[in-house]
């Protein structure tokens, strides 16, 4: 063989196990993005999904949909006409826990349509909610699963109490209360 050959297949070589090596390492790192990104809520969708590469489609698919929705801040006006609204909830949970954990769900819902999420399908509409908010999204499930069997009378007031702290987490995420919090202070 003329080492003019040997030296092409080398240089090809190193070319293939170069790319493999970048091939790995973008994968990797997309990987470790999502998983900063997505928190927990990336460890539930590999249980869902079955592996992490189908998961993590799952999750860039979710974010691809979300960066096309129209998201915005809320106005000052609106924050604080909510923010009303969630006092009212919270006082009115020791008169009637169950009707007090159905207008937290309503409240949470009215937010997310403001902000620009759409509010149809809760399976989707969680998945939406855990591109931006995926420290409390699975808050958001639990809330809900709660609120349905509230409605059922499954549920102690304990289980009420809990899902409404749930419903203010989300809440005050959707709010971006600690970000108005900050300005406040300046």
């Amino acid at each position: 063989m003329q080492t003019s050959m040997i030296i092409v297949i080398a240089v090809v070589a190193l070319l293939a196990g170069a790319a493999v090596a970048w091939a790995f390492m973008n994968s990797k790192l997309r990987s470790v993005e999502l998983k900063r990104r997505f928190g927990p809520e990336y460890d539930r969708a590999v249980d869902a999904a079955g592996s992490p590469r189908r998961a993590e489609a799952e999750l860039a698919s979710r974010a691809k949909r979300v960066e096309k929705l129209d998201i915005r801040p809320l106005s000052q006006a609106d924050f604080d006409r909510f923010s009303d609204k969630w006092r009212s909830v919270q006082a009115f949970f020791v008169d009637n826990p169950n009707a007090a954990v159905a207008d937290a769900e309503t409240l949470v819902q009215e937010v997310m349509r403001t902000r620009g999420y759409p509010i149809g399908d809760f399976d989707q509409r969680a998945a939406d909610i855990s591109v931006d908010h995926p420290r409390v999204v699975e808050n958001y499930r639990a809330a809900r699963d709660v609120a349905i069997a509230s409605r059922r009378g499954q549920v102690s007031t304990e289980d009420l109490r809990r899902a409404t702290i749930h419903y203010r987490m989300l809440f005050e995420d959707l709010l971006e209360t600690a970000g108005r919090e900050a300005e406040v202070r300046r």
